[in-house]
């Protein structure tokens, strides 16, 4: 009896890890990852840093401690893990990425240039 109850909890363990790895969205569709820009909007995560706010199509520069790493948010995907994109050994722990859709992606009646200024 032992020997069932071992493979099924297996047996299920597998089937939970195949199932989140499944959802996960495929890197491409994150984005892409860039040098770290001067002139991108610096987003620093700290120790205590559980999410960032961003918008479709900006490109960031994240700083960790003394490390840095730079992603351009154009993928379809609404939020994603940035420890899944960051380079290795930079962030170890989970911060979500929140992607706002990019107002000027909206057409709507702003399409003769006036509205957002940078």
């Amino acid at each position: 009896m032992k020997s069932f109850l071992s493979t099924v909890i297996s047996v299920t363990l597998v089937a939970v890890s195949l199932s989140s790895i499944a959802a996960q969205p495929r890197l491409d569709l994150l984005g892409e990852a860039v040098s770290a820009p001067s002139s991108a909007r610096t987003i620093t995560i700290n120790p205590d840093t559980k999410y960032v706010n961003v918008v479709g199509g900006e490109t960031i520069k994240f700083v960790v401690g003394d490390k840095t790493f730079g992603w351009a948010f154009n993928g379809p995907v609404r939020s994603f893990d940035l420890a899944r994109v960051a380079p290795a050994g930079v962030l170890n722990r989970h911060v979500m990425a929140y992607i706002a859709t990019n107002p000027d992606d909206l057409g709507g009646s702003d399409a003769g240039g006036m509205g957002h200024s940078k």
